[in-house]
């Protein structure tokens, strides 16, 4: 997918507004083995701390899919962060 001159991408302008990278560790069990358990890895731009996208997905799983859920491990990260600064001790000038 091309971006037109100057335009942004939708991730990036996701991150503009607070999103950050959310990965969620989805464990649920095999609908005809429920004694067996299941990874499912989840990744989306998302808000913390409510994680809204996260929720809508675990609701439509429920709702749709077979398989219960058993677990489900969260990490975020914000991507665009203030920047650092740090006091200089000097400044030296080259000619």
């Amino acid at each position: 997918m091309g971006l037109r001159n100057g335009a942004v991408s939708e991730d990036f302008r996701k991150q503009m507004l607070g999103y950050g990278l959310t990965t969620a560790q989805i464990l649920y069990r095999m609908p005809d083995h429920p004694s067996l358990l299941q990874t499912y890895v989840w990744q989306n731009y998302d808000m913390f701390p409510k994680f809204p996208a996260l929720k809508d997905f675990l609701a439509f799983w429920q709702e749709k899919l077979d398989g219960p859920l058993h677990s489900v491990t969260v990490a975020h990260s914000k991507l665009i962060k203030p920047a650092e600064l740090r006091a200089v001790d000097g400044v030296f000038r080259l000619h």
